[in-house]
């Protein structure tokens, strides 16, 4: 589960993480209030209007702005709540933008010319190693721009300090990665708060992904001789399984933010995630739904989604599924491929046939099934044919992708 950036600002500020002051306005109007009460604090009259969005790319997109006046403010948020999104990280047609935070500006330090020149920005996140079944710190000293890229480009830039698995970061650790990110004075003990907070907030909240880009220090002051280390944006990722034991986070959710197809799906307890293609695809086990993906692919085609019935796969599970898979209308074919463990084939055909009348199959229907009493499914499908004539049998799942993807582009 993904929340909005507001919501993971007030997470780090639970856990004792400094974050800039911020208000989320759902109207233009309320934009100018929201500037004067985050831009008052130091007389700087800066704030920033941010876009709230599951998905990155938000700056280059121009969903991200710097602004001096409550003019400007409102002219950012007029700009944003009546454009869609369009960057990268979204589908083709962009995302809606119905929430906006608008926070103060975070004025920021430039680091000396010896040290490299630029602005004081830092990237830190925790995270899980599946290599060494181990979460694991990441820093570096380029925040700011996506981690991917830097870890292309300079993958010596990043630092990696593994957590103990029973006592977490230990705090030489924290201070090791902060002295190696170049912090200093009293930035030093700010830094390694941060991040034995995040490691506590990672664990305690079940994270998958808990990122702060940028973390930033300030400029001196008297009352802050070295600066301050902020945070001043947040990602975070919770594992869906252990929502259960937090139900305060589940609150966090965003449903509008989410394709409806994959939210309806969630719902009846099948695994379905959109994806772009014209071949919908029904199968049971997440393995061979990923080997139906790739044969597909391999024949030319290209899938218009995963869709996992699970392995007990029942009459209405494969009618919601095929109510689901034919809501997108990109879906010019469906491939069904099942095969019969637990569940018999001649009862899944039967359902097969069953939801196919019920809804009225319009595009092709090709079915492969293989297992237990596959040869009375297969007699079953037959049978069928005249009363669904866009369905056809395959014999082997290289026969059902060559038959599906030759329907789709005939």
């Amino acid at each position: 589960m993904k929340i909005h950036e507001h919501q993971a600002r007030d997470l780090l500020a639970q856990f004792g993480i400094p974050v800039p002051p911020g208000r989320v306005i759902t109207d233009p109007a309320q934009a100018p209030d929201a500037f004067a009460a985050v831009s008052a604090g130091d007389g700087s009259a800066l704030a920033v209007v941010k876009a709230q969005v599951h998905a990155g790319g938000r700056g280059k997109a121009g969903f991200v702005k710097l602004v001096r006046s409550a003019h400007e403010a409102a002219d950012a948020a007029r700009f944003m709540l009546t454009n869609r999104m369009v960057s990268p990280q979204t589908p083709p047609g962009g995302l809606a933008v119905s929430k906006l935070l608008v926070a103060a500006g975070a004025q920021i330090a430039e680091r000396p010319r010896s040290a490299g020149g630029g602005r004081e920005e830092f990237y830190l996140a925790i995270t899980t190693d599946r290599a060494s079944r181990r979460n694991v710190l990441i820093a570096s000293r380029q925040g700011g721009v996506e981690i991917e890229q830097v870890a292309h480009d300079s993958p010596g830039a990043i630092i990696k300090s593994p957590l103990d698995p029973l006592l977490g970061l230990h705090p030489f650790q924290a201070r090791r990665v902060a002295f190696a990110l170049g912090f200093k004075g009293k930035q030093v003990g700010q830094a390694v708060s941060i991040m034995s907070a995040l490691a506590r907030l990672y664990v305690q909240t079940d994270c998958t992904l808990a990122e702060i880009n940028p973390l930033v220090i300030t400029p001196p002051t008297g009352e802050h001789p070295d600066g301050r280390v902020v945070a001043i944006d947040a990602k975070f990722n919770f594992d869906d399984n252990a929502l259960f034991r937090h139900p305060e986070l589940e609150k966090l959710h965003d449903a509008s933010e989410e394709n409806p197809a994959e939210t309806k799906a969630r719902a009846l307890g099948l695994s379905y995630v959109a994806l772009d293609g014209s071949i919908g695809c029904l199968v049971n086990g997440a393995g061979l739904a990923m080997a139906t993906m790739d044969i597909i692919k391999l024949h030319g085609g290209e899938p218009a989604n995963f869709l996992d019935v699970g392995g007990s796969a029942s009459e209405e599970a494969v009618t919601e599924a095929f109510t689901i898979i034919l809501s997108d209308a990109r879906v010019r074919g469906v491939l069904v491929n099942i095969f019969g463990g637990i569940m018999r084939c001649d009862v899944i055909a039967q359902g097969i046939i069953n939801a196919a009348k019920k809804l009225g199959f319009r595009v092709p229907l090709v079915v492969r099934l293989e297992g237990t009493n596959v040869e009375a499914g297969r007699r079953l499908l037959q049978s069928a044919r005249a009363d669904i004539p866009t369905m056809q049998a395959a014999s082997d799942l290289a026969d059902a992708a060559k038959k599906v993807c030759a329907s789709v582009t005939a």
